[in-house]
């Protein structure tokens, strides 16, 4: 019985791990970012995010679409421009909540940190959210958030199997 008990501890503190890894602050804004890899302009704007993060980085979730080399994100981001009435003639394409930038130019910095907090400001329940009127099944994110589910998968398993081996040993 003594055994059963440091299981089920064992398995609830593992348990535990992906829910708070997992834990999304919702009032974060998503800011997409449909680019090509090896773009000029989008690096400059990469880099501008980055310039920004400590500041900023609490108040924004980069959703990153790769176009060039993805057509399913390439399709999604013409999906998104049609949604918005507008065309996306090239990346960057920067969406953040009602307001688009196409391209990339320094002279956008400001309008675009205070778009970030303008939003973040908003309920998020009645914040407009241009992905949620396109259909983006297709297109995959870059983003290392499955590599960070499947590692904490693995350790869960690997948790259960030690806590059980461990049960069974001190049983015998």
């Amino acid at each position: 019985m003594k055994g059963l008990k440091i299981l089920l501890v064992i398995t609830l503190s593992i348990l535990l791990v992906p829910i708070t890894a997992f834990a999304k602050d919702n009032k974060k804004v998503n800011v997409y970012f449909f680019r090509g890899k090896g773009c000029p302009h989008c690096e400059e704007a990469e880099q501008f995010f980055k310039s920004i993060e400590a500041e900023y980085g609490k108040y924004y979730t980069i959703v990153d679409y790769e176009t060039w080399y993805n057509e399913d994100n390439a399709e999604l981001m013409q999906k998104v421009a049609k949604e918005r009435n507008e065309e996306a003639t090239g990346v960057p394409y920067i969406i953040i909540g009602d307001e688009s930038w196409n391209g990339y130019d320094t002279s956008y910095d400001d309008a675009i940190k205070a778009k970030i907090k303008k939003v973040y400001d908003q309920d998020p329940k009645t914040r407009y959210d241009v992905m949620k009127y396109v259909d983006s099944s297709k297109a995959k994110k870059d983003s290392s958030s499955d590599v960070i589910a499947l590692i904490l998968i693995i350790l869960v398993a690997g948790g259960i199997g030690t806590g059980i081996y461990f049960v069974r040993k001190n049983a015998k």
